[in-house]
């Protein structure tokens, strides 16, 4: 935990957490260092549904590995639009969190061959529809795990 303050405030000889690099605003950055610390403010209070001592500790070990991974992943963005779809992802996933009380998340339920083709159609038209039909908080998921 004193290790993530110490690379937000780059004290103690190491680098300051960047999300992106030196196209980053001003604005943006400060956004980014605010969610960053709002999640780990969220999994320092965090408990977990069940009420259960042992799945509280997973969960919050959950967010806290998910959100250095997540965001290590996405020091090296420059590109505004990307930085803006990740700062977005992050919010939508705080929220969801909040709300449903699961820090996981949540997954969407899509039959495989649930969306219907239309006549000569093949399978490109199928997995390009389930491409966008995939909420925006699920984007980083697939890609991490």
């Amino acid at each position: 935990m004193g290790e993530g303050r110490n690379c937000l405030r780059g004290s103690m000889g190491l680098p300051p957490l960047t999300l992106v690099g030196l196209k980053m605003t001003a604005a943006s950055r400060q956004e980014v260092l605010g969610l960053y610390r709002s999640i780990f403010r969220l999994a320092r209070k965090w408990q977990a549904a069940s009420g259960q001592m042992e799945d509280t500790i997973k969960e919050k070990q959950y967010i806290l590995n998910e959100a250095r991974t997540l965001f290590q992943k996405n020091k090296n963005l420059t590109d505004p639009d990307l930085i803006k779809q990740c700062i977005d992802e992050c919010t939508a996933r705080i929220e969801i969190g909040l709300h449903y009380q699961i820090p996981y998340p949540r997954p969407i339920h899509l039959p495989p061959m649930g969306l219907t083709p239309r006549r000569g159609r093949g399978l490109q038209t199928q997995e390009k529809l389930r491409k966008f039909s995939k909420p925006l908080y699920l984007k980083s998921h697939d890609e991490v795990s």
